[in-house]
């Protein structure tokens, strides 16, 4: 089994800790890949929409992007970890999310997202409910792109924000949050495709069936659907 670790920051911080007692059960299990942004990925999109018109592999980051997605496709888990930057992600996961896009239902989604399971592992400042702007940024992501089994994990810092400088009772508390969910995913089992992504799925394919109706030749979207045997031409 794989696991794909998307970190949302170089910085070996809180969120790295957390991250770290989540994989403390799987290192010795399943193979892990981590990509730490920004560094892996350095680019924001430039909104040229070469992927949409043509393919994925002419966008000018191609070579940054097509790597981490297909360690994604590859992977069995999914794990996007992030501090909470002003109730959002930070720039380089918005920026990593916005060139998959393209994997969206409404564009050219793959069908091997539909079985994947995902975690999201945020902090922030304050309570834990103040993270879940910055999680709905992500679920809404994988959500659209096909995933249908997203757990999440908040932890709300107001002791501060510097690990070692949180008290042992409180680092010993998040690390045990985050090895309890950890040990869910020993085993990792594909998941069952959910409702929202059945109808998120369907709604996309009545979409694409309207435009197809008025394309010839059809665009590269819908030209995947009909590859899939999703359209009939």
């Amino acid at each position: 089994m794989k696991i794909i670790i998307i970190n949302g920051t170089e910085v070996k911080g809180c969120t790295y800790h957390i991250k770290e007692s989540f994989l403390a059960s799987l290192r010795d299990k399943h193979e892990i890949v981590e990509f730490y942004l920004p560094k892996d990925m350095p680019h924001f999109c430039c909104g040229c929409k070469v992927c949409f018109f043509k393919t994925e592999d002419d966008c000018p980051h191609a070579q940054q992007v097509a790597p981490i997605w297909t360690a994604v496709l590859e992977a069995d888990l999914l794990v996007f970890t992030a501090p909470v930057y002003g109730l959002g992600i930070p720039a380089g996961m918005k920026a990593l999310l916005d060139h998959f896009c393209v994997h969206w239902m409404v564009h050219r989604p793959d069908p091997a997202m539909f079985g994947k399971r995902a975690v999201i592992m945020t902090n922030c400042v304050g309570m834990p409910f103040m993270a879940k702007s910055a999680q709905r940024d992500i679920i809404k992501a994988l959500s659209w792109m096909g995933v249908s089994k997203i757990q999440r994990l908040g932890i709300g810092l107001l002791e501060g924000v510097i690990w070692d400088e949180l008290s042992e009772n409180r680092k010993t508390g998040i690390k045990r949050k985050a090895r309890r969910l950890g040990s869910k995913h020993i085993s990792i089992q594909p998941a069952r495709k959910s409702i929202v992504t059945k109808f998120l799925f369907c709604m996309s394919k009545v979409m694409h069936a309207a435009a197809l109706k008025n394309e010839d030749p059809p665009s590269a979207d819908n030209q995947h659907w009909i590859e899939h045997g999703w359209l009939k031409q």
